[in-house]
């Protein structure tokens, strides 16, 4: 029996119609679909095949329905080796703080094909959604993308580099961290006036901009955030009162699933 074949593929941010046109295509063509718990659902409905098999494989802090990486990747090898055309679809874009390696190996290993499709990543929408460039005359020439889960797994020296830098910083995946990450760069040095974007549920109709300053969020003790919400931090958070385009939904509400058990 000839062995199926493997898409991985980013799905964006959260809008359907960020969706790239390879990946749109290869969701009608599917078999069999994996997506994550930040894929839209909307997406599935309007691009996807309408016979294709729909596992929803996510993954969420906290929450007992998460499906383990060992679970996805038997998944993958499962229906590939049953002549499947496997769509693996990511939130954001496949080669920021994902697990594809883990995939690519496992497929590896395995010797199953596999096509690798960029997506949009989430800072690349919420840039665009709240108006702000990450990197602009004048404010930042760099900008790094971070993620944040425990202060003390990261030394000293690289939160004083981090505070003493101009690049601009985005931080994903780190919505509870919020005052956490305030306070270690205070902490280093930084200046307290130094601006915090922080958005929620990016580029969805549910999108929250807030804009902060470091001594502000210091002092708190904890971050009331929906998931996803990436977190920006650099003189360019400055622009979003100029070119801030999209007003902030007045309905509150989640735009992504919880994860939940197959």
């Amino acid at each position: 029996m000839e062995t199926g074949k493997v898409i991985i593929a980013g799905a964006g941010p959260g809008d359907p119609e960020l969706l790239t046109l390879k990946a749109s295509r290869y969701l009608q063509q599917a078999d069999v679909i994996l997506a994550d718990r930040l894929v839209s659902r909307d997406m599935l409905r309007d691009y996807a095949c309408a016979s294709a098999q729909i596992l929803f494989v996510g993954k969420e802090g906290g929450s007992t329905a998460s499906v383990s990486q060992k679970s996805i990747n038997e998944l993958l090898v499962t229906y590939a080796r049953a002549s499947k055309l496997v769509v693996r679809l990511k939130g954001g874009d496949v080669a920021f703080f994902s697990n594809v390696l883990d995939e690519l190996n496992t497929l590896k290993v395995n010797g199953i094909p596999y096509e690798i499709i960029p997506g949009i990543t989430a800072a690349s929408g919420a840039s665009a959604y709240s108006g702000v460039p990450l990197t602009a005359r004048g404010f930042a020439d760099s900008v790094r993308f971070l993620t944040y889960f425990n202060k003390e797994s990261r030394p000293d020296d690289y939160w004083a580099e981090l505070a003493a830098t101009d690049d601009t910083l985005v931080f994903y995946m780190s919505g509870a961290g919020v005052p956490a990450i305030a306070r270690a760069l205070a902490a280093h040095g930084m200046a307290g006036d130094k601006g915090v974007m922080i958005i929620a549920q990016a580029t969805t109709p549910y999108q929250q901009v807030s804009l902060h300053r470091i001594s502000d969020l210091a002092g708190l003790t904890e971050w009331n955030y929906l998931s996803p919400t990436l977190v920006v931090v650099g003189r360019v958070t400055e622009l979003h009162r100029e070119f801030g385009w999209r007003d902030n939904t007045v309905t509150d509400g989640r735009y992504f699933a919880p994860a939940q058990n197959r």
